[in-house]
């Protein structure tokens, strides 16, 4: 038969030994959680209680990086247990009002940005656009989604193919009119990158951005549109507009089917714009870590994948690492564009 006292006196010294174990978690920064949403307690206090974090977006309220910013800010306050995410507009000069901004902030993890790529890259590449920043003032975070490129014609377009429209441009060099966004916009560089594969030779028309660059081709007045999956969509499902092709290595669930990527057609170009999140260039590696994990978990959200989804987005993460590789290597292929943009 158990003695009860020493029973008793068992089960007492079971309870000290859990007490004195926890109290030890505790000191050394260990907090159990019920979500599986929160980000784990690091040994910085980051986001501080009380703190807001503000998201810098270089465009206009309302567009694209301006809306999917904000959905991604409305998932990271979830992610970081209430911490308010702000999104602030600082539009001006194709993103580099924004970026300048964002290269001033105090690199204490409170300020980030919505970053695009090559836009960024080309600004403080090209010495003509005098930047203040290089690409060391920039600490990747996360890639968010692409946006690939297109060609399209109308409708009524004698072009039914990327065939058939190569081969005009190279029968009859400089006669065949293709838009663009703008110069050194994303499209001004896939359009070069083609010409140079092909020896293909369009006349760039350079619109202000791609409502207006959609509405001279479906008008008649240009007779290529080059442009992105985004811009598209809703004319490809209507029928008045015909994509030819997509720069991407897989087709666009975006897109009616059967549309074939360039490199399926023979030419193996991939291009668009890729939109992520980035801070500045001395940020702390432990600030890094947390943000770039609050990213992952806001972008990998079904709520955020639904609306990219919507806006005709295709999503595609990439952690600060390889982010940081993809705009390295834009880095280099813009080295070699940027000069074309001026002949």
């Amino acid at each position: 038969m158990k003695n009860p006292v020493r029973q008793r006196r068992f089960e007492i010294l079971i309870q000290f030994i859990f007490i004195a174990v926890v109290s030890l978690l505790l000191a050394g920064g260990w907090v159990p959680t019920t979500s599986s949403a929160a980000v784990p307690v690091n040994k910085i206090d980051f986001p501080a209680k009380g703190r807001s974090i503000t998201v810098v977006v270089g465009h206009q309220a309302g567009g694209g990086t301006d809306v999917g910013a904000r959905i991604v800010a409305s998932a990271m306050e979830k992610v970081l247990g209430g911490t308010k995410i702000e999104v602030l507009n600082k539009p001006g000069a194709t993103g580099q009002a924004g970026a300048t901004f964002l290269m001033r902030s105090k690199p204490d993890g409170y300020t980030i940005g919505a970053v695009n790529l090559p836009p960024l890259p080309v600004s403080y590449l090209d010495p003509d656009r005098q930047a203040v920043y290089t690409r060391k003032d920039f600490q990747p975070l996360a890639l968010q989604v692409v946006d690939p490129a297109i060609i399209a014609v109308r409708a009524e377009s004698q072009y039914k193919s990327l065939s058939d429209v190569i081969n005009a441009a190279k029968a009859n060099p400089r006669k065949l009119t293709i838009t663009t966004t703008g110069l050194q916009s994303t499209e001004h560089f896939v359009i070069l990158q083609l010409q140079n594969m092909t020896n293909a030779q369009f006349v760039l028309v350079h619109f202000e951005g791609g409502v207006p660059a959609l509405m001279a081709v479906l008008g008649g007045k240009i007779d290529v549109l080059c442009g992105n999956v985004s811009d598209v969509m809703s004319h490809a499902k209507s029928g008045s507009i015909r994509v030819l092709g997509v720069m991407d290595n897989q087709e666009s669930p975006f897109l009616p089917p059967g549309i074939k990527t360039f490199r399926a057609q023979g030419i193996p170009i991939t291009g668009g714009a890729s939109r992520g999140y980035a801070a500045p260039g001395t940020t702390p590696k432990e600030t890094v870590n947390i943000l770039g994990e609050a990213l992952k978990r806001a972008l990998e959200s079904g709520e955020v994948k639904h609306q990219m989804s919507k806006m005709g987005l295709t999503w595609r993460y990439m952690d600060p690492v390889q982010f940081g590789k993809l705009w390295d290597e834009t880095d280099q292929m813009m080295l070699k564009l940027i000069p074309l943009t001026k002949q």
